[in-house]
């Protein structure tokens, strides 16, 4: 069971915003100077290793060694804990992260997308029921085998706090906040479970970028039929270059207004729809429905919809022609520095603490790979599918469109779609896993 401390965190080397943006796009520069090589160590190991993947541990090194750090504590003199935290992850998911969907999105042939049929949305569902059926099945094993880490009565219920990573992984951090609220786990163990979260979550999401770089075999293996996928990827690239040019200086400023005068947008219409929702599904009788829709109070939820609906609007108008000046191209570049962020979140030495919660989150993502495995050899669907169909899942609308345009950037707005479904689903799926939790637990 997890146990308060009142250790700080470490204040890292560096805790200058600038500079460490200046040292994450260090990272960046270095990683595609050697996986542009053509021969020699560089080659082979970009063979093995996806750059996205590089993107992710770079940062995460740095973190590991005390170089950087999302966050830390300093004490006072007078005894008082300030925290401070970095900016650049809030950046890059609110400001580059719906950015880069528009740059990406601009191109979208909505037909194409439409034309790649159920099985993504098998997948999706797929990803989720592995995740309500993982939680209790972790549970059972563990307990056989280490029941301290299952332990706990009352608000402390293990069980309990459990409930919380199932609703972010089948939802996000509305959903997740959602459970906290229904199921009243203690506030002061909660931070394990956050925990246990960014470790087993990164992991899998690193697993899945590693697995991008082998999909063709993995898809052989599957049997998977990857003709819409290609399809898709053809279309869009043959239509990138019948309107390539060469980019002005004009035509980087208006992909900007298009880019940010959608975030902007997308940020002033969800600070109205957001609080306007809130207090609607707050004013609801059932607290089943109510905790259901809490992803309707998030401005993250209608930040990211909002401008990917801008975006798939614009993909029928001349602005798709911006695709030809590199439109995709841009957005990439946001997609590597929110890889980057997201990268520096993650302390690999925190796998090995909090032992018996972090076994618990292994098994139980273990479970739901098992499963998406499992379906996708028997409908044969591609990996792209399954990674993205868990992504959208375990990580939102965050990660999943990291996913999904690192097979290619007119991808991304699946990963998108998909993770919103998963924001309506989150808080009913995770009462139901939480239910089967408690179950097992004898709670």
């Amino acid at each position: 069971m997890t146990v308060e401390t009142t250790e700080l965190l470490k204040e890292p080397f560096i805790t200058n915003d600038t500079v460490i943006f200046g040292l994450l796009m260090v990272c960046l520069g270095l990683i595609f100077h050697t996986s542009n090589k053509k021969t020699g160590f560089w080659y082979f190991f970009y063979k093995i290793v996806p750059a996205l993947f590089m993107a992710y541990m770079l940062p995460a090194v740095l973190t590991t060694f005390g170089i950087i750090a999302p966050e830390w504590e300093i004490k006072t003199e007078t005894g008082e804990i300030i925290k401070h935290s970095s900016n650049i992850y809030y950046v890059a998911s609110r400001y580059l992260l719906p950015a880069a969907l528009v740059l990406m999105t601009l191109s979208l042939d909505l037909k194409s997308v439409f034309n790649l049929g159920p099985k993504a949305l098998i997948m999706f569902f797929t990803g989720t029921i592995g995740i309500i059926i993982g939680g209790p099945i972790a549970i059972l094993i563990v307990s056989a085998i280490y029941p301290e880490a299952v332990s706990g009565a009352g608000p402390n219920a293990v069980w309990r706090g459990l409930s919380t990573l199932a609703g972010s992984w089948i939802g996000g951090g509305a959903n997740q906040t959602a459970m906290l609220e229904i199921y009243k786990y203690n506030p002061r163990l909660y931070g394990g479970m956050v925990f246990v979260d960014i470790v087993v979550a990164n992991i899998w999401m690193a697993l899945l970028l590693i697995g991008i770089g082998k999909s063709d075999k993995i898809d052989k293996w599957l049997k998977a039929d990857t003709s819409a996928i290609e399809a898709l990827k053809k279309k869009v690239t043959e239509f990138s270059e019948s309107v390539e040019r060469i980019p002005t200086t004009s035509d980087y400023i208006i992909m900007g207004a298009i880019a940010f005068g959608a975030v902007g947008f997308s940020h002033f219409l969800s600070g109205y729809l957001a609080p306007f929702f809130k207090n609607i599904v707050m004013k609801l009788e059932s607290e089943t429905l109510k905790n259901s829709l809490t992803f309707l109070g998030s401005n993250f939820f209608w930040m990211i919809s909002i401008s990917t609906l801008i975006a798939i609007i614009l993909s029928f108008t001349k602005a798709r022609n911006f695709e030809g000046a590199g439109a995709s191209k841009i957005g990439s570049v946001f997609i590597y520095i929110l890889v980057a962020s997201i990268g520096m979140k993650m302390d690999l030495t925190m796998i090995f603490e909090n032992k018996g919660l972090i076994f618990i989150g292994i098994i139980w993502m273990f479970i739901h790979a098992v499963l998406l495995i499992a379906v996708a050899k028997l409908i044969r669907a591609p990996y792209f599918f399954l990674a993205v169909g868990s992504q959208a899942n375990v990580g939102g609308a965050a990660s999943a469109p990291i996913v999904a345009s690192a097979f290619h950037p007119s991808l991304a707005t699946v990963g998108v779609l998909l993770a919103v479904v998963g924001y309506a689903v989150g808080t009913v799926g995770a009462i139901f896993c939480a239910e089967l939790m408690r179950i097992v637990s004898g709670g």
